[in-house]
């Protein structure tokens, strides 16, 4: 009987170290594109999340604009994520683009959120003018994901292509 009790204990330590050791989730890299509209007025700043079944933020994967004082200006972003929380995010990138004008940058979505209920939402919003929380919103699906998706707001579209 103790002979059971201790490979019982052990194999209970043994999942326990094991499980400190799972991987994490492989990134695919999307190369997108995101093209404004011809629109007047200041640089777009735009904050790129993950978005689970609920509409809660999972993970931000980009930001256009890097001075954090506009940031509250990408309203629901600010309220139920970073505002909240203030994680250190590494996606953000430098200045901002203005109406006409285009960007590409990488976007590295977690593997495991594709094709699993998840969503991505590209808010937008310009200084002195409106914000659009879901300017682009779509299913994270490979087929979404291999789109053009058309905009609301300051967003004409976006394409992603992967890398």
């Amino acid at each position: 009987m103790k002979t059971h009790i201790k490979n019982l204990i052990v194999a209970i330590g043994l999942i326990f170290v094991l499980g400190a050791f799972t991987i994490p989730p492989k990134n695919i890299n999307y190369k997108c594109m995101i093209q404004l509209t011809n629109y007047t007025g200041e640089g777009a700043y735009i904050v790129v999340s993950i978005l689970d079944k609920n509409n809660d933020y999972i993970e931000t994967l980009y930001v256009q604009g890097d001075d954090n004082e506009w940031y509250r200006d990408l309203e629901e972003w600010w309220k139920k994520y970073y505002g909240k929380k203030r994680p250190d995010i590494d996606a953000i990138t430098g200045e901002t683009v203005t109406g006409g004008q285009r960007k590409m940058t990488i976007l590295r979505i977690p593997e495991d959120k594709i094709d699993s209920g998840y969503k991505i939402r590209f808010e937008s919003a310009v200084e002195d003018q409106e914000y659009y929380k879901d300017d682009v919103e779509f299913d994270l699906t490979q087929d979404n994901l291999n789109s053009k998706i058309e905009g609301k707001g300051f967003i004409r579209y976006i394409r992603m292509i992967p890398q």
